[in-house]
């Protein structure tokens, strides 16, 4: 088969099972045989540039970090809704179309709690995607767009212009499952996913974006030229054939609507992604027309916004959890309540300050509402039924699960266990260990790192270095030759640098840089464990807070346990590092833009065994910026504040 039409037929399969899959939940294809027909495409490519067309599937991810967005103007505006929050608010506004329409059809869906964007298409080709921004104005988040695998990136009919209108949402799985990853790799946890979507589009590097597995559903035709349709129904069939993810909608009369409204609201956590209302407008188009928009609002259509359902429960108990970063939270163990659509047993309590500005207590009857839909937490107590005897709850002073001294984060929210070999902190512990600014272990992963957990392989980092191949060659998914390499990746981190220890250890307010200075500084770990709060204050970087999380920390008998099994594994106990010279002593740099000659990452090491400093952000006090390709408001800024710009040649030319 000659090679063009091979690829054509690669893209054909590829695109169709996508299709299938994300579009239609309905996929016929194996990931392992999607994998090998991606991969095969990926070789040809690679062989034939000139041949990749823009509905290749290998395109949706692009290279290019970008330094930030440009505004996207919108032929059409893209209007925002008025709210009603009542039956009565409801029948006013279908009675005011009555009175012009008589008895109109209406279309009813969902309203997805999401990031609303327009899609804009030529000749049947995806060319630009947008933030609704001002409803005039938005952002052009394109490359992010193309990482959302329902969009379709050419469509089956050619149109010469074509932009629709869709929500873009992270799924509630998907939500937990990166929130998941997160407390085990010690990161903010996302707040829902309504923020989640939006800050995933509003990355400047496409691939993050794709991590975070976006979708979306289509609304809406804002434009379509060289057809017409007579009513909105018409145009979501159109959109539907046309391989988009249309949302679910129905049509129905004035009659209806309050019982169809109040049935998504009954069904709301049937669907994948989270809703906050109804959307209700005029099916037919003419109507539409006819009926005109305000300023700021379309005449024919509201979103009926569902309030939180609150109800009494009781208290019944206090129960502390230590999730995997450490945090006490504790949660109220609550009388059976009926909660939008699920029954409650347990509301978030937060933390301390939560607990004492409520005055919540064992015994109290209290008012419970769902957070976002999702959190079941308490909105206020009811004093009146307060029954006598209660008394205040207070949090432990020692974890519950290994009795180490519990310390309060420097924002005085959270109690945090100091306990180092913690057992309820254990998988998040272990996989920080082995993070790739860590110990950087290979091949170990928060998957691989549960398993070994649960296999009852390792209770601590220090049993990794006891691992041997036979017993993880067992493991689900491992096989000889994958334990072999994690064994032989374990073996390689024994000899890191001693900064990478420190920071693997996870001691608070210790970052990768203060792990990399306090290295510098002491040369070896005892010198560290012996060093007093004055003497790590003296350091540069190195704060109040900061040095007492470091004396407290190796305080604890955990830690210094720990400490002493690690050395006796063979870890390496000493700053390997050294300076090649000090020509950049006193220096900050500034690495923007795609880099060519470099991998940033090893651009900021020479640096720094230059004695220089690598930055993230362009200051006054920053010395030079190194530019690269495409670099854009870091350079911008540099140009404005007169600092020295250097091209990755001029920046080779002074580390030579």
């Amino acid at each position: 088969m000659d090679y063009r039409e091979e690829m054509k037929e690669l893209r054909a399969k590829l695109n169709e099972n996508s299709y299938l899959y994300y579009v239609l939940d309905a996929s016929t294809m194996s990931d392992y045989e999607y994998d090998m027909l991606y991969r095969r495409l990926e070789e040809l490519e690679a062989e034939h540039p000139e041949e990749i067309t823009p509905d290749s599937p290998t395109q949706r991810v692009g290279d290019r970090i970008l330094e930030g967005f440009e505004e996207y103007r919108h032929p059409v505006p893209l209007e925002s809704l008025q709210d009603v929050f009542n039956a009565e608010e409801m029948a006013e506004f279908s009675q005011k179309l009555a009175d012009v329409l008589g008895d109109a059809e209406y279309s009813i869906e969902p309203k997805v709690d999401g990031l609303s964007v327009a899609l804009e298409y030529r000749d049947g080709v995806f060319v630009r995607g947008a933030t609704r921004g001002d409803g005039w104005v938005g952002e052009d988040v394109t490359e992010n767009l193309k990482t959302i695998n329902s969009i379709p990136m050419v469509l089956p009919e050619k149109l010469p212009r074509l932009i629709v209108r869709g929500e873009v949402y992270m799924s509630r799985a998907v939500f937990e499952e990166i929130n998941q990853r997160r407390e085990l790799e010690g990161k903010p946890l996302m707040a829902n996913p309504r923020n989640a979507a939006a800050g995933s589009l509003r990355q400047l590097d496409p691939k993050l974006c794709a991590e975070r597995k976006l979708d979306i559903q289509i609304f809406n035709l804002q434009l379509a030229e060289g057809k017409t349709f007579a009513t909105h129904s018409e145009t979501m069939d159109y959109l539907a054939s046309q391989r988009f993810k249309v949302i679910p909608h129905k049509t129905m009369r004035r009659a209806e609507l309050q019982a169809e409204i109040d049935r998504i609201n009954d069904e709301r956590m049937d669907y994948p992604f989270d809703i906050d209302g109804a959307v209700i407008k005029i099916n037919d188009l003419a109507d539409r027309t006819k009926m005109g928009s305000t300023a700021k609002f379309p005449k024919w259509a509201v979103a009926f916004k569902y309030p939180p359902e609150k109800k009494p429960s009781k208290v019944v108990d206090i129960v502390v959890q230590v999730g995997r970063t450490g945090v006490l939270t504790p949660k109220a163990v609550l009388e059976p309540v009926r909660l939008a659509g699920t029954t409650v047993t347990n509301a978030t309590l937060h933390n301390q300050d939560y607990i004492a500005e409520k005055d919540i207590r064992i015994g109290d009857t209290v008012i419970v509402q769902k957070a976002g839909e999702i959190i079941p937490e308490i909105v206020e107590v009811d004093f009146k039924q307060r029954p006598e005897g209660t008394v205040p709850y207070t949090l432990p002073a020692v974890c519950p699960v290994c009795g180490a001294a519990v310390a309060r984060d420097e924002d005085g929210a959270a109690l945090r266990c100091t306990g180092a070999e913690c057992p309820a902190q254990l998988l998040r512990n272990i996989t920080h260990f082995a993070s790739r600014d860590a110990m950087d272990i290979e091949h170990l992963g928060p998957a691989v790192v549960q398993q070994l957990v649960e296999g009852g392989l390792i209770a601590n980092v220090a049993d990794l270095y006891s691992l041997t191949a036979e017993p993880v060659a067992k493991l689900d998914r491992m096989g000889k030759k994958s334990a072999e390499n994690l064994i032989a990746a374990i073996e390689k981190s024994r000899g890191n640098d001693l900064s990478k220890l420190i920071y693997g250890l996870g001691i608070r307010q210790v970052g990768e840089k203060a792990a990399k200075v306090l290295a510098t500084h002491f040369k070896t770990m005892d010198a560290l464990v012996a060093a007093t709060e004055e003497e790590l204050t003296e350091i540069n970087d190195v704060g109040a807070v900061t040095a007492d999380c470091i004396v407290s920390y190796f305080a604890s008998e955990q830690a210094r346990d720990l400490l002493a099994r690690l050395k006796a594994a063979g870890v390496n106990m000493e700053s390997t590092a050294q300076l090649v010279d000090e020509r950049f002593a006193g220096m900050t740099f500034v690495l923007t833009g795609t880099l060519e000659r470099f991998d940033r990452k090893a651009a900021q090491a020479m640096i720094e065994e230059r004695g220089g400093k690598a930055a993230g952000s362009v200051s006054k006090k920053t010395t030079y910026v190194v530019a690269g390709e495409a670099a854009g408001s870091k350079l911008k800024k540099a140009q404005e504040l007169g600092i020295p710009v250097l091209t990755e040649d001029e920046f080779a030319a002074m580390l030579e």
